[in-house]
C-alpha cells in the first residue's frame, strides 16, 4: 500500500510538476507573467509551450489546483491559466475571490485571462466589480488594464456592453491612473490569449500562428 505524502513535500512536487516545469532558468511561471511567450517564443518554441499547457490542464486535479491557490503568487498564477485552459468555471467563484481581494497583483493577469475564457455575464459581473472597486484608488495599480481588457472582450464576444459604464467621458477609466492606457491592445491581447488556448486545447496550436504573427506585426507597429 502507497502511504501518503507529507503536507510539504506533496507541495513541492505538485509545484515542481505544474509550475516550475521547464528547462534552464525560464520556468512555466516565467512565460505565463505577462502573457510574454506570445512575442518573445519563436514557433517552435510558442507550439511546443502551449501543448505541454493543454495536456497538464486536462491532467492535473481539482485537489492540485486548490493546492497551488493556497500557495504564493507563482503558483497562483499557473493555476489559474491551467484553470482557465480547461475552463474549470466551478473555480470561478474562488477566482474571482481573489481577485477582488488582489491576492497577488502578479497572479491576477491569470485570474483575467481565466474569467477571460470562461466567457459568461458572471465573469462579466465579477471583472465589474473588481473595476469598481480598484478603478478610483490610485495607488493600487493592479492589474486593472487586463481587467477591462477581459471585459471588452468579453462584450465583444456575447453583444454585451457591460464595460460602457466605466467608459464615459469624464468616467470611472477617464478618472483613473489607467486612463492613458490602450484600451484596444488590452482587448486585442486578451483575445490573442484565448484564441492561444482554443487552438491549445483543441491539439492544434500550430494553427494559430499566422494570427499571432499578425497580432504581433500590429504591436510593433
Amino acid at each position: 500500500m502507497r502511504l501518503p505524502l507529507p503536507p510539504d513535500v506533496r507541495e513541492m512536487l505538485v509545484v515542481r510538476r505544474y509550475v516550475a516545469t521547464g528547462r534552464g532558468s525560464v520556468r512555466r511561471y516565467l512565460r505565463l507573467l505577462g502573457g510574454g511567450f506570445i512575442v518573445l517564443l519563436s514557433d517552435r518554441q510558442v507550439v511546443r509551450f502551449g501543448r505541454s499547457l493543454a495536456r497538464d490542464a486536462r491532467r492535473i486535479s481539482d485537489d492540485d489546483l486548490k493546492l497551488l491557490l493556497d500557495n504564493e503568487w507563482r503558483s497562483r498564477l499557473t493555476a489559474a491559466w491551467l484553470i482557465g485552459m480547461d475552463r474549470r468555471t466551478r473555480f470561478r467563484d474562488q477566482l474571482g475571490g481573489m481577485l477582488l481581494e488582489s491576492q497577488g497583483s502578479y497572479a491576477a493577469g491569470g485570474y483575467c485571462f481565466a474569467l477571460a475564457r470562461f466567457g459568461e455575464d458572471d465573469d462579466a459581473s465579477i471583472l465589474s466589480a473588481y473595476l469598481d472597486r480598484y478603478l478610483m484608488q490610485p495607488d493600487c495599480e493592479y492589474q486593472q488594464t487586463k481587467a477591462m481588457g477581459a471585459l471588452l472582450h468579453l462584450d465583444d464576444q456575447r453583444g454585451t456592453n457591460h464595460a460602457a459604464r466605466f467608459l464615459v467621458p469624464d468616467g470611472p477609466w477617464a478618472r483613473s491612473a489607467m486612463c492613458d492606457r490602450d484600451l484596444a491592445e488590452q482587448k486585442q491581447y486578451i483575445g490573442e490569449l484565448c484564441a492561444f488556448a482554443d487552438a491549445c486545447m483543441s491539439g492544434r496550436p500550430e494553427q494559430w500562428l499566422p494570427r499571432r504573427q499578425r497580432f504581433v506585426d500590429r504591436v510593433r507597429h
